[in-house]
C-alpha cells in the first residue's frame, strides 16, 4: 500500500475511532453491539459446545485482529497500548479464539472491552445525548458494568487454573456458580477450589467482590444527583434542581441537560 492510499485510510480510521462525527459515532455503536454479541455467543457457546462452534470462534476472532491492527496503526503511542492492561487482554482473547487449546476460558476477558467503549469520552458523551434513561442512571449502569467485568474475568481465571485439576469444576456454568457464591460471600461450600492459588483466587474474589457490590449498592440508593464543580468550593454532586451550593452557599448555573 502506498502512502497516498494509506495517508487517507489511516485518517478514515482514525475519524471512525476517535472522531466527533456521525459516521464515527455509528461505528462506536456498531462496536458496541459486536462486543455485546461476541459475549452473548462466547458463554452461550461454552455452555453448548455444540459443533462448529470453532469455526464461529475463528471468524470472530479475525474481526477482533483486524480492529485491534487498526487501533494498533491509529495509535499515538503504539508501545502503550500494547501494554495496556486492554491490550494484552485483547492479545488474550485473540489466542483463545484463534486456538481454542490454548485457554478458551479466556474469551470470557472480551467482556473488559465493553468497559473500554462505556469509558471512552466520545461514546459516553453520545449515550448522554442519545438516551435520556442513560443521562440519568449513568453512574448505576457503569458500576453494574464494572460488576458484570468483573463477574467475567474472574470466571474465566477460577476455570482455567482449576478445571485440569479440580472435579468440581467440570465447565463454565460450575466455574460461574462458584464466582457468584464467593463474590456474594454466601458461600455454600459444595464447590472449593483447590491449592493455595485456588485460595488466594478466592480471597481476591471475596474482598473486591464485596467492595464492587457495596459500591454498586452505594450509587443505587444515593439520591440522583448531577455532577458540576462548585467554583468556590469544588463539590461535584449536586440535585438536579439546585440553585445554590449546599456546602459553601454559591449561586450555581448548572447547564441544563435536556431531560426536565
Amino acid at each position: 500500500m502506498d502512502t497516498k492510499t494509506a495517508k487517507p485510510l489511516k485518517e478514515r480510521l482514525e475519524d471512525l475511532y476517535e472522531g466527533d462525527t456521525q459516521a464515527g459515532h455509528r461505528f462506536r455503536y456498531g462496536l458496541l453491539i459486536f462486543d455485546v454479541v461476541t459475549i452473548t455467543f462466547i458463554v452461550a457457546s461454552s455452555f453448548l459446545r455444540a459443533r462448529g462452534t470453532e469455526i464461529l470462534d475463528a471468524v470472530i476472532g479475525v474481526l477482533i485482529i483486524a480492529d485491534f491492527l487498526a487501533r494498533l496503526w491509529i495509535a499515538h503511542n503504539r508501545r502503550k497500548m500494547l501494554l495496556s492492561p486492554f491490550g494484552i487482554l485483547d492479545l488474550i482473547v485473540i489466542v483463545s479464539l484463534m486456538a481454542p487449546i490454548v485457554g478458551e476460558g479466556f474469551a470470557f476477558l472480551r467482556v473488559a472491552r465493553v468497559l473500554r467503549l462505556f469509558r471512552s469520552y466520545q461514546v459516553t458523551k453520545r449515550l448522554r445525548q442519545d438516551f435520556k434513561w442513560f443521562r440519568r442512571h449513568e453512574d448505576i449502569v457503569l458500576s453494574a458494568l464494572n460488576l458484570v467485568v468483573f463477574l467475567f474475568c474472574m470466571t474465566a481465571i477460577v476455570y482455567e487454573t482449576q478445571h485440569s485439576i479440580n472435579p468440581e469444576i467440570g465447565n463454565y456454568g460450575d466455574a460461574l456458580y462458584f464466582t457468584v457464591t464467593a463474590l456474594t460471600t454466601t458461600g455454600f461450600g459444595d464447590i472449593v477450589l483447590k491449592g493455595t492459588w485456588g485460595r488466594l483466587t478466592a480471597v481476591v474474589i471475596m474482598i473486591f467482590g464485596v467492595s464492587l457490590f457495596l459500591r454498586l449498592v452505594q450509587v443505587m440508593l444515593r439520591p440522583d444527583k448531577v455532577n458540576f464543580k462548585c467554583p468556590d468550593c469544588g463539590l461535584l454532586r449536586h440535585e438536579r434542581d439546585a440553585v445554590h451550593c449546599k456546602a459553601c452557599g454559591r449561586l450555581l448555573n448548572i447547564p441544563d441537560e435536556g431531560d426536565v
